[in-house]
């Protein structure tokens, strides 16, 4: 049986969910808060502890920085919002067999201010804050890196 998508949203969500469709985002409201439906345009790329940080000062280093969704918890969780999916069924293959979790083709993902047992998703850099949504091959080169632990020059400087 087919689970509809609750497309109304009570006053404490509507303002996001304003922003986010004016974004061209697909959005429901969950029993949390707020989800963004994956698609074509968008997607995340989820990546975790030490992982999660190299990463970050990757794209900081690469001024690739998109859009990041910090989850509380124990161990760095962090949802990278991405753009490109459809032609990078290689990256993300090569995502899938690191172990990173790619939410695509209408996966869903808690966008803020969604409550969770742990916390309350927030932004760890917000849309409005970010230049552009990196491709998907972004963040797939920033983990490959990770990998290898070839952190760039200049993000080794400034840390």
């Amino acid at each position: 049986m087919e689970n509809p998508v609750r497309t109304t949203f009570s006053s404490a969500v509507a303002e996001s969910v304003q922003e986010y469709t004016q974004r061209g985002w697909t959005v429901a409201e969950t029993a949390n808060g707020i989800c963004l439906i994956t698609d074509e345009s968008v997607s995340g790329i989820e990546v975790t502890g030490e992982t999660a940080a190299f990463v970050r000062r990757f794209l900081r280093a690469n001024d690739l920085t998109g859009p990041v969704i910090e989850f509380p918890g124990a161990e760095r969780r962090e949802i990278h919002l991405v753009t490109g999916v459809r032609k990078a069924a290689r990256a993300i293959e090569a995502l899938r067999e690191a172990g990173i979790t790619v939410y695509t083709d209408g996966a869903g993902i808690p966008l803020p201010p969604s409550k969770l047992s742990a916390g309350a998703a927030c932004w760890g850099v917000a849309p409005h804050e970010a230049r552009w949504m990196p491709p998907v091959v972004a963040i797939a080169a920033a983990v490959r890196a990770a990998a290898k632990g070839a952190l760039p020059q200049a993000s080794r400087i400034a840390s």
